[in-house]
């Protein structure tokens, strides 16, 4: 069985109240994770008061204690497991009194999402507004963005999530990138 139908298995199991599916889920999905979260945090400064390890620990606390979610598959969980890692890195910025761009706003590389072509350390509150901004032109756009950026997933694990087929994803993931890359521009000047 493969590592994704056996997390699938193990997420539907849990969802189903099975408590030894979830004491396995944990070392299953540790390692994926990881990777996610240190995708999240490659373009942050050293010394930056989150780290992978503990962006990693607190999206997991916050996804295992999600009660009414029905796990439809590996994707699904990493989906929203990317959506989680950006509220969290979105909070440290604003905790941290981090509300305008060159203040010491932690900066987070677009390069790690497929080489978007925008300033190289955009700042994570900047990259949220624009993402909230593109969420009121095309829902579908913002969340491709959401989790390429913030969750590090490939065109093809992102259309897996969405359900979409990957060439749609990324036609669509093009288009936002454009858009993106426009906003951050208009907020640079301003």
């Amino acid at each position: 069985m493969s590592a994704e139908a056996n997390i699938t298995q193990l997420l539907v199991a849990w969802t189903k109240g099975d408590v030894e599916a979830f004491d396995r889920l944990g070392p299953a999905v540790h390692h994926e994770l990881h990777r996610l979260a240190s995708r999240s945090m490659a373009g942050e400064r050293r010394g930056h008061v989150l780290q992978p390890t503990a962006l990693l620990n607190e999206a997991y606390t916050r996804l295992v204690h999600w009660k009414d979610v029905h796990w439809q598959s590996r994707a699904h969980f990493f989906g929203l497991a990317a959506h989680v890692m950006r509220e969290i890195l979105v909070d440290v910025a604003r905790t941290n009194g981090r509300a305008k761009r060159g203040g010491g706003a932690p900066h987070v590389s677009l390069s790690h999402a497929a080489d978007v072509a925008v300033s190289p350390h955009p700042d994570v509150l900047a990259v949220d507004a624009a993402v909230a901004a593109l969420e009121q032109v095309s829902a579908r756009r913002a969340r491709i963005v959401e989790l390429r950026f913030f969750g590090g997933l490939t065109l093809e694990e992102v259309a897996h999530v969405i359900g979409a087929s990957p060439r749609t994803v990324r036609r669509e993931w093009t288009i936002a990138r454009a858009w993106l890359f426009r906003e951050l521009r208009r907020s640079d000047v301003r």
